[in-house]
């Protein structure tokens, strides 16, 4: 059977926003994969720190919001951290069923050896700030209006 030739191209894979932003995540997830190594991060541990880097000492909960993650994806991600010395976890005094997560003296320095990574995405996009900036906001407000969904 085969399908037929349809001038309606609504189901081309090549026009589908779905698509765009799973290739597009897949060719950034592949970037951040070599900018990365020399941290020792993967991609979500890199998101994970740069929360923490943002501000320090916070729940895993409140982690889980930012990134969009259920604390069963984020607490293997953060036991992987804290084998690595770059975080703690450790049960709240006032509420014992919250795990608080704070950097380590070696999660606040690779802070400085991350600072070039931003760029370095920037410049493998060959974008520039206003482009990048300009497309952050637009999938930014995307996100906004699929969540009310």
């Amino acid at each position: 059977m085969t399908i037929p030739n349809d001038t309606d191209d609504t189901l081309a894979l090549e026009s589908q926003l779905c698509f765009a932003l799973y290739s597009t995540q897949l060719a950034m997830n592949k970037l951040y994969r070599g900018l990365l190594r020399e941290l020792d991060l993967t991609y979500p541990q890199y998101l994970t720190m740069l929360v923490l880097w943002q501000r320090d000492r916070q729940t895993v909960s409140e982690i889980g919001e930012q990134l969009y993650l259920d604390s069963a994806t984020l607490t293997p991600l953060l036991k992987r951290l804290e084998v690595a010395a770059l975080i703690t976890r450790q049960r709240s005094r006032q509420d014992e069923r919250q795990v608080e997560i704070a950097l380590t003296e070696k999660g606040r320095s690779l802070r400085e050896q991350a600072k070039a990574i931003p760029h370095a995405a920037g410049c493998a996009g060959q974008c520039t700030p206003e482009e990048a900036a300009e497309l952050r906001d637009a999938l930014h407000g995307l996100r906004r209006r699929l969540d009310i969904q």
